[in-house]
């Protein structure tokens, strides 16, 4: 199979979508890989690094897209790579696509005919997300520090250092969600010295939480009232919801931010599903941050985009055996033999074939069965 890599494009992406390590894996394997001129150079890594592990590089991606019969990338399509997904009829897509939060991707793939595999659905048997878990883990570390950073007076914060001084409170951090990016977020803030509170509905997932943290982290069943009293006495507030395929629930109300600290930061990792705060919407890292009423909103779509090297490796480790199944057997050999890939299938044929974003983007659904 040829499998093509192309530079992403998305404003202050700097991931790429394979390492040399998988380039080695693939070419090793008896199939081709086509990337992108420079497409790895924003996660420092070269043209040469890959060449000398196998892959082609290739100058043009229209070339890259055309030739393909596997893409994969990091982030969805922006708009200035659609036309390129009607390239060839017979392609398959591997990459983010969060398309619950986004009609216009959807819309897209769906005009362009092909496969489109979303990494952040494709489902483990114990509901744990392989491919979404190693970004939760770099946003939900980085959330703290981005939080502790735009609570300084230069960040647009009240002036506050997260983790205080002897003699002066540290900061109170309320983390919203005790999934993987929640308990990555939560285990930041409590080594930055943070007073953390994490709040959850799931009383198991908060026991399990209350043990790894051995106390040192408060944990509170989420309702309406002990959100709201959280958020009330926050510095930094860390949105950490996530709804497989769906769009986030809006937790944070633009009633219960005008009654917030001044000062205060509310970081969204659930932007890219829709975000979980009312006024939640896309920023980039160059114009990362923007107020409601006197708070700070940081809502990156793509956070793990400021640490490309590490994001890049992490991720291209969780993809790779993926990656490999769908070169070795084709998508439906290869979903029909592993569930938790089939999960991953969004769009096929023109067909939405995911509930949730059939459902977020009311559009039709179509069973993935109808074409296995």
């Amino acid at each position: 199979m040829i499998i093509g890599i192309p530079k992403e494009i998305k404003k202050d992406e700097n991931r790429v979508a394979l390492t040399p390590a998988g380039a080695r894996e693939l070419t090793g394997a008896g199939h081709k890989v086509l990337v992108e001129r420079g497409a790895g150079v924003g996660s420092s890594i070269s043209d040469d690094d890959y060449i000398a592990n196998g892959a082609t590089i290739v100058d043009e991606a229209d070339d890259v897209w055309a030739q393909s019969e596997l893409v994969m990338k990091v982030k969805e399509p922006v708009a200035d790579e659609c036309h390129r997904l009607s390239a060839r009829t017979d392609q398959v897509l591997f990459t983010y696509l969060h398309l619950a939060a986004s009609p216009e991707c959807t819309d897209a793939l769906v005009k362009a005919g092909n496969v489109a595999i979303a990494y952040e659905t494709v489902r483990l048997p114990d509901n744990s997300l392989p491919l979404l878990t190693p970004m939760s883990e770099v946003a939900g570390r980085m959330a703290p520090l981005m939080g502790a950073h735009h609570l300084m007076r230069p960040g647009g914060g009240r002036g506050t250092l997260i983790g205080g001084v002897p003699g002066v409170h540290p900061s109170n951090v309320v983390v919203i969600g005790a999934g993987v990016a929640g308990l990555a977020a939560a285990s930041m803030a409590a080594g930055l010295h943070a007073n953390v509170k994490i709040l959850d509905r799931n009383l198991d997932r908060l026991r399990q939480v209350d043990i790894h943290f051995d106390g040192r982290v408060q944990t509170i069943a989420s309702s309406t009232l002990t959100l709201e009293e959280a958020c009330l006495d926050a510095d930094i507030v860390i949105g950490a919801v996530l709804v497989v395929g769906a769009k986030a629930p809006k937790l944070v109300s633009n009633d219960l931010v005008s009654r917030m600290r001044a000062g205060s930061v509310l970081v969204d990792i659930s932007v890219d599903q829709g975000g979980c705060f009312e006024d939640t919407r896309a920023t980039t890292h160059s114009e990362p941050t923007f107020r409601v009423h006197n708070s700070v909103f940081y809502c990156v779509a793509n956070m793990p985009g400021a640490v490309p090297h590490t994001s890049t490796y992490a991720l291209a480790n969780a993809t790779l055996p993926y990656a490999l199944e769908l070169a070795r057997h084709g998508w439906r050999e290869a979903v029909l033999h592993d569930d938790a890939l089939a999960e991953g299938v969004n769009v096929v044929d023109g067909a939405v074939t995911y509930g949730p974003v059939a459902e977020a983007t009311g559009t039709p659904f179509t069973p993935l069965s109808s074409f296995l």
